[in-house]
């Protein structure tokens, strides 16, 4: 066993110094590094004495706030595994977790206190605590009196630090493992490689349940030594308003749109921040377009997923290219290979992606099976089809569970994807595969129009005739408002399945 605490040590090392700055607040306010180790060692002797022992679980569902975050801090501090849940599942959702995980504490929102105990007696979860986005409940209440001082609990680079569910979409949700070097590694390759140093300020608009606003924005600000600027949510106008204090934002696709949407998006509003990274789901290529016209500014477009972290990233220096996103991380291997026989395909050729590297998770918790079947000669198979071009750029084109096979061909949908987006008059789209009695799939087409767009179906059509081959022509096009997302704004497909499962029912 190590005798420091891996991930906590490393973050020790990078401070600052007490008095330094690390979260401020857009209404005012300040925390310190110092007030972090405080605040977290009063915590972690708060789950000490709740009965945490090392390895013991502790799930998390509050609203992101500062103490929030301290409790992620305190979990690790006390050798614990720390398990954030979407703050928007219900508790007939959160119950399943509970019983899969079994932590030892379920930290949850003052107002559904009295459900959940419950929840967690039927459950043999020992201890409830509660806390509030203001940073009140019992959890605070109970660690007021206990001293900031606490010996972090020696974990080694291969003990879990944290499990992140998955979205389950096409089953029940499987809990990815995360060790302590998972997590190190991953965050100080990052900080390297976007380069952050202790004079950076990081707007931080993400919610803290997620790997991107907790494992890589939190982490690479505390082991840069730097500071974040924690809002509860994202707002563009707020967002605006902070970048002449900040250096650079994290965001997801959405935060991009609407801040295109927004007047104040400007060359000057800008002019202070040197970075504008994009992920958790794929950033139009026009968007991507639009932002730079606006500022001058290129949006850098990374890769990564649950169980590995950032697997690759465009480049700080040098052509960031829309629709791509960028290079394998220093430290990673990514290769593609085919579907059907496994072997490593060539330049510009679509398949399945690997990776290989010290960000790549431990596997799935209780279940050896579905881990062994993930992997092929040592390297996880994303899921995720794509292709590497010829200057070395990683192109995603969709999930494997996503293509859509028609008539016994092959159809990526961001293929059709990207030329449809291209069209004027359109926002985005989706395509997607949905049941068809003469061609085992329909390529289907959803598209969003731009206010005052009067795009038709049969427009749509024709333009793309001359610019895809027959088959992969959508059969049918719908028009909606929006698309549905969830909350990292990833386009809910299966929801759209769903949706127009029916409409090829009677096509002869």
């Amino acid at each position: 066993m190590s005798q420091t605490n891996h991930l906590i040590s490393a973050i020790r090392a990078a401070m600052p110094g007490l008095d330094a700055p690390l979260v401020t607040h857009p209404g005012g306010g300040m925390e310190t590094y110092g007030d972090a180790l405080a605040a977290s060692g009063r915590l972690a002797n708060l789950l000490v004495a709740r009965g945490v022992k090392p390895g013991d679980r502790v799930a998390v569902q509050v609203d992101k706030s500062w103490t929030a975050l301290v409790v992620y801090l305190a979990a690790v501090r006390a050798g614990a595994v720390y398990l954030p849940l979407n703050t928007a599942y219900t508790l007939a959702e959160v119950e399943y977790f509970l019983s899969d995980a079994e932590p030892a504490l379920f930290l949850c929102r003052p107002e559904i206190e009295a459900e959940a105990r419950a929840l967690a007696t039927r459950l043999g979860v020992a201890c409830v605590e509660t806390l509030g986005a203001d940073g009140t409940g019992s959890l605070t209440r109970a660690a007021q009196g206990l001293s900031p001082d606490f010996a972090d609990v020696p974990r080694g680079p291969s003990d879990l630090g944290g499990i992140l569910y998955t979205s389950g979409t096409t089953g029940r949700a499987k809990g990815a493992m995360l060790s302590h070097d998972n997590l190190l590694s991953n965050a100080l390759t990052l900080r390297d490689y976007w380069r952050f140093t202790r004079d950076d300020v990081l707007i931080h608009a993400l919610p803290i349940f997620h790997t991107h606003g907790l494992f890589v924005a939190t982490n690479i600000i505390l082991l840069a030594g730097a500071r974040m600027i924690f809002c509860p949510k994202f707002d563009a106008g707020e967002c605006l308003s902070l970048m002449p204090q900040a250096t650079s934002l994290m965001g997801v696709p959405t935060f991009y749109t609407r801040l295109l949407d927004h007047p104040g998006l400007t060359p000057e509003a800008t002019a202070h921040m040197r970075l504008f990274v994009s992920g958790s789901a794929p950033l139009l290529a026009e968007t991507h377009r639009a932002f730079k016209e606006r500022t001058g500014q290129a949006i850098l477009e990374r890769y990564g997923m649950t169980e590995t972290g950032m697997n690759t990233s465009n480049p700080y220096d040098g052509d960031r290219r829309a629709g791509t996103v960028g290079f394998p991380l220093p430290g990673i291997d990514l290769r593609v290979t085919s579907p059907e026989t496994g072997a490593v395909l060539g330049t510009d050729e679509i398949g399945m992606i690997e990776v290989k590297g010290p960000n790549v998770f431990q596997g799935y918790w209780r279940m050896p099976e579905k881990t062994a079947s993930e992997f092929h000669d040592g390297f996880f198979i994303t899921g995720d089809l794509g292709k590497v071009d010829g200057d070395g750029y990683v192109h995603i084109v969709g999930r494997g569970k996503d293509l859509v096979i028609t008539g016994g061909f092959n159809v990526y949908p961001k293929e059709v994807e990207n030329e449809i987006d291209a069209l004027p008059g359109v926002v985005e789209s989706a395509v997607i595969g949905v049941p068809h009695t003469d061609f085992g799939e329909g390529v289907t087409a959803v598209v969003v129009l731009a206010k005052g767009a009067t795009l038709t179906e049969a427009q749509i059509h024709a333009a793309l005739e001359a610019r895809l081959a027959k088959f992969k022509l959508p059969k049918k096009i719908e028009f909606v408002a929006d698309l549905p997302r969830n909350t990292m704004g990833k386009v809910q497909k299966n929801i759209l399945r769903e949706t127009y499962k029916d409409i090829y029912t009677h096509v002869a």
